[in-house]
């Protein structure tokens, strides 16, 4: 092999597929390569850990054509280390690659590629929608911080996605807080609704370009195609819970109140927050008041009070601090609504004229 390419855009490939290899596999060293291919469709570049698996398309020179495999931990060390504009060389010569930029010279032990596993793409073509890759980009990004951690129910620790009547539902939740953001598609043909682990969807959201992307699916992986590749993940098997229950149909009051007037008064009051990180929140539709209280004995006490548009019954209710400010990465909107159905119930928050989002909130014990 020996090719020729950009170094920006040798680095910039080389850290996406990075991603996707496995990060230590003594077993198969393949897993922790990133695989470059020169031949007759040009340079490639593919990683897979088995849970997700890539394929980019760069732009470059093809004087001989060939294959070879790279420990991706080394390779992205070397090419995040290049600075000046222009082009490199890589020439593989018997179980080494020779790296050449500028006046300067790296050779890579190579690994046996023959091990390298095939990257799976679903089976089913009818599973395939078209829309905008910053779409799926920025809802990944935002909602899979509410997924959770813990892999014991792996459902929990995914994200559900649903295409029914023009419209993207996803939807992440740990048991103690659920986010759901709609979009709206021009292709209202394609129905579905699959699970993908979140920890997969954020690698995925690194690697999609901004422009059009194919998205497809079968009951086992989906796939997203763009002019610059191919990124895949495993999916999910497992049933997720039906969230629609635990939303309240009923509530006793509603806040309306500016964003950036919420985000401060919680910044200020977690500074006083106890070892739960526990807020007070409490609605005052008599004076049209919002307040945070919060009380550490090792620190003090803090309460903030904000004007508000208040409506319903006068309530008191404590959370998790972090889960209330999760919210405000999830909507751009100036002023926010919060709605309580009573005391040991959820609480709902939306993004006033921000239809797209729906986060539930579970409260601690007072």
């Amino acid at each position: 092999m020996n090719i020729s390419i950009e170094k920006k855009e040798f680095s910039e490939a080389v850290y996406i597929a990075s991603r996707f290899a496995e990060r230590k596999s003594a077993t198969l060293p393949a897993l922790s390569s990133i695989l470059l291919i020169a031949g007759d469709e040009g340079i490639k570049l593919r990683a897979t850990n088995l849970e997700t698996g890539i394929d980019l398309k760069l732009t470059g020179t093809v004087t001989t054509d060939g294959v070879v495999a790279i420990p991706a931990t080394i390779l992205q060390q070397i090419a995040s280390a290049f600075t000046q504009e222009g082009k490199i060389t890589l020439e593989h010569l018997g179980d080494i690659l020779v790296i050449t930029s500028g006046t300067g010279k790296s050779s890579l032990k190579t690994v046996p590629y023959d091990d390298f596993p095939s990257i799976p793409f679903p089976e089913n073509p009818k599973n395939r929608i078209v829309l905008p890759g910053i779409l799926l980009k920025n809802l990944f990004s935002s909602i899979a911080s509410c997924a959770s951690t813990s892999t014991v129910r792996p459902e929990l620790a995914s994200i559900y996605l649903s295409i029914e009547g023009g419209v993207l539902t996803a939807v992440a939740t740990d048991s103690f807080r659920l986010a759901e953001k709609k979009v709206p598609l021009s292709n209202k043909g394609t129905q579905g609704k699959f699970l993908i682990p979140a920890k997969n969807a954020l690698d995925i959201a690194q690697a999609l370009p901004d422009n059009d992307i194919i998205m497809s699916f079968d009951e086992h992986q989906c796939a997203f195609v763009s002019e610059k590749g191919m990124v895949v993940s495993r999916l999910t098997n497992a049933t997720y819970p039906d969230y629609r229950q635990i939303i309240p149909k009923e509530s006793i009051v509603e806040a309306t109140i500016l964003r950036k007037d919420f985000e401060t008064a919680l910044k200020r009051t977690t500074i006083f927050s106890d070892a739960f990180q526990k807020v007070r929140i409490s609605f005052d539709p008599k004076k049209n008041t919002f307040s945070f209280f919060s009380k550490n004995t090792d620190i003090g006490e803090s309460s903030e009070v904000l004007s508000a548009h208040v409506s319903g019954s006068a309530l008191e209710l404590s959370f998790n601090h972090r889960y209330l400010s999760a919210v405000l990465s999830l909507t751009s909107a100036e002023s926010i609504s919060l709605t309580a159905a009573g005391i040991g119930r959820p609480l709902i928050i939306k993004g006033v004229s921000d239809t797209s989002l729906l986060y539930l909130v579970s409260p601690m014990n007072q």
